[in-house]
């Protein structure tokens, strides 16, 4: 069955968008949104957390990110790895516990729709759930890696390790070194490449869409992915729906992320790295 099927004759998701934004009272919101797409050669889409939650995957943060009274920041560290890496990969095993449950959601598959027909797309997502690629993205970076990858501590080999439970601690199977998790942790920079092509994404594109995040995470120690400040032509718009204020932003020109906060996340959970 053609996956669209699944969204109505109109493709795209755009009959479970209208209906999710019907409800948060932003009717003219998804209008723009359909004919911006209808006509855009260019597209770039940054995704959070938010996203997520309808396949049931939890932020791991607040309440969700406690385990064993540990904060999700007192274990995404390379001090905290260095210290106790057992610790740190049986919190990863728990956490991919939860999200091999999981399975992506019409969202996930209405942007696969969209990377299918639009002539330049890029998506750019926070998430390390890795349920875009599961969707079947290619046009993509995971800016903060992947909770279904591992990294060689020493030989730096980089791999696709799906195990549940995986063995603790796992090894590499080219140099037997210890693994860690592909996750760019909290004191860690971004891959250059990965920021590079994010960021020529969004400059260039004629629509930009902002899912599920406020557009940055919110911790000092990690540089994050900021819009550029330079104001858009009129025809290059964005469309950010952030269901905890449900608030809506329709131009790049303006600030699509509340001043509130000096670090842009509003106390949100939706842009953790982890």
């Amino acid at each position: 069955m053609d996956r669209a099927s699944d969204y109505g004759s109109e493709g795209w998701g755009f009959n479970s968008l209208r209906a999710r934004h019907h409800h948060m009272g932003h009717p003219a919101a998804v209008q723009e949104l359909k004919a911006r797409l209808t006509g855009a050669r260019a597209v770039a889409v940054l995704t959070g957390a938010g996203i997520s939650a309808d396949s049931g995957v939890p932020t791991f943060r607040g309440a969700d990110g406690l385990w064993r009274t540990y904060r999700a920041e007192d274990l995404a560290t390379p001090e905290a790895f260095a210290r106790d890496p057992r610790l740190v990969w049986e919190w990863y095993n728990w956490r991919r516990e939860l999200i091999a449950t999981k399975s992506p959601n019409a969202a996930h598959y209405a942007l696969v729709d969209l990377e299918r027909r639009v002539e330049r797309f890029w998506l750019i997502t926070q998430n390390v759930d890795g349920l875009h690629p599961a969707a079947g993205s290619q046009k993509l970076s995971e800016i903060h890696g992947n909770i279904w990858k591992v990294r060689c501590t020493q030989c730096g080999h980089v791999g696709t390790n799906r195990a549940v439970p995986i063995p603790i601690p796992p090894r590499c199977p080219t140099c037997n070194g210890l693994l860690r998790p592909h996750i760019v942790w909290f004191g860690e920079s971004l891959d250059p490449a990965d920021l590079e092509r994010s960021l020529a994404a969004v400059r260039s594109c004629e629509v930009l869409l902002i899912i599920g995040t406020s557009g940055g995470s919110c911790t000092r120690q990690r540089p994050s992915l900021r819009l550029p400040k330079r104001p858009a032509p009129s025809s290059q718009k964005s469309i950010s729906t952030l269901p905890r204020t449900r608030r809506a932003w329709t131009s790049r020109s303006r600030a699509v992320r509340p001043r509130s906060c000096p670090n842009y996340c509003r106390g949100t959970a939706c842009c953790a790295p982890t």
